[in-house]
């Protein structure tokens, strides 16, 4: 069986009737990651030989999209889940990616940090040698699954190569490891997002990811394609589903008096079409892009760089439309509309934020340095 086949029955059973309660207590959604897993779907791009799917990056986007959908916390926590999974595939321990393909080990990204905000590259804490072991401290701002996944894959300094950044394995049961406090936010409740403090977190020197110093080139040559198209379909598939729930209501919503429906108003009918025009265009990018990376096109960083801030921006101006055509009906909780416009806020200021997206952007089509 397809573990994509799944989907459908996660989402009616697990995701539909938990998604209300993810955000209304900001819980974790633990027993949707349960039921992805057992369906094969944390494995989705884990390599066959460690018994994953051995699919790539256009299912995951599936995936995140259709996860979306009905509950974007879950997709979030999914994207930087397949995002570390990107690294653990070609630097990993294999245990731990046997972990991962078997749908037992839940990973995620550990870059922001507060002293260098939305520069994920930037990394400030440190890694120092202590014996045969490693001492990491930092002040991580935004990480996502934070005390709810099973590892990080972690940015620090380096330890004593040149280069802007290295990169570890570091088990989230730790010692030195403290959550500063609790995220109560506007928006995808349910992810988790919390800071996370390090101090003196020891782990063995052979838990580095790749090359002292070489943590960059695998931020930039796997996880930023990795998270800009998976967050990009996050954005796609919440435009998705706040234009199905508005559609619906439209749709069904009557004027007794009239004998009309709300649809029937020309107004209506031209704002859906304008929020659908922008959602297909998103969609589009996103597909392109993909394509793009699968072809090693010479246009594939633009287009990466394209990707989440084209679908970040178009969420907002999509589900703002879904709250406008749907009125006061949008705001209320049963209707589902407005915790996808509070969701649709997210990605514009995820790092790297749409404004940092845009000034890259700029750098690369007038043919100036991206750093």
């Amino acid at each position: 069986m397809n573990p994509l086949d799944a989907l459908a029955d996660i989402d009616k059973e697990v995701l539909q009737p938990l998604a209300p309660r993810t955000d209304a207590e900001a819980r974790f959604p633990r027993e949707a990651i349960e039921a992805l897993g057992k369906a094969g779907l944390l494995g989705l791009v884990s390599a066959t030989a460690v018994g994953g799917q051995g699919l790539g990056l256009k299912e995951a986007a599936q995936v995140v999209a259709q996860l979306a959908q009905t509950c974007p916390s879950t997709a979030m926590v999914v994207c930087m889940h397949y995002c570390a999974t990107a690294v653990l595939e070609q630097q990993g321990p294999e245990a731990v990616r046997k972990a991962v393909a078997e749908g037992r080990h839940l990973s995620t990204l550990a870059f922001s940090e507060a002293d260098s905000r939305s520069h994920f590259w930037a990394p400030t804490g440190s890694a120092r040698a202590d014996g045969d072991g490693v001492l990491l401290d930092a002040r991580k701002s935004w990480v996502t699954s934070a005390f709810e996944a099973d590892s990080y894959v972690w940015s620090s300094k380096p330890l004593a190569a040149e280069g802007a950044s290295t990169l570890w394995l570091v088990g989230a049961k730790a010692e030195g490891l403290s959550q500063p406090g609790r995220f109560d936010g506007l928006g995808l409740r349910g992810n988790a997002s919390t800071p996370i403090a390090a101090k003196g977190v020891r782990i063995a020197a052979n838990d580095r990811l790749g090359e002292d110093g070489k943590g960059f080139d695998t931020m930039m040559g796997v996880v930023l394609p990795w998270f800009s198209v998976l967050s990009a379909a996050c954005s796609v598939g919440l435009m998705n589903g706040a234009l199905a729930r508005a559609i619906g209501h439209v749709s069904q919503t009557k004027h007794v008096h009239l004998d009309s429906s709300l649809a029937d108003l020309p107004t209506i009918r031209a704002y859906l079409a304008r929020a659908r025009i922008q959602a297909d265009m998103a969609q589009a990018l996103l597909d392109d892009t993909i394509a793009a990376i699968g072809a090693g096109r010479a246009d594939t960083m633009l287009r990466v760089l394209e990707v989440k801030a084209a679908a970040a921006e178009s969420a907002l101006t999509v589900t703002d439309t879904a709250m406008r055509v749907c009125g006061g009906a949008a705001f209320r909780k049963e209707a589902g509309i407005e915790r996808l416009f509070r969701d649709a806020r997210a990605s514009s200021v995820m790092a790297p934020t749409s404004d940092v997206l845009y000034d890259f952007i700029g750098k690369a089509i007038t043919g100036l340095p991206l750093f």
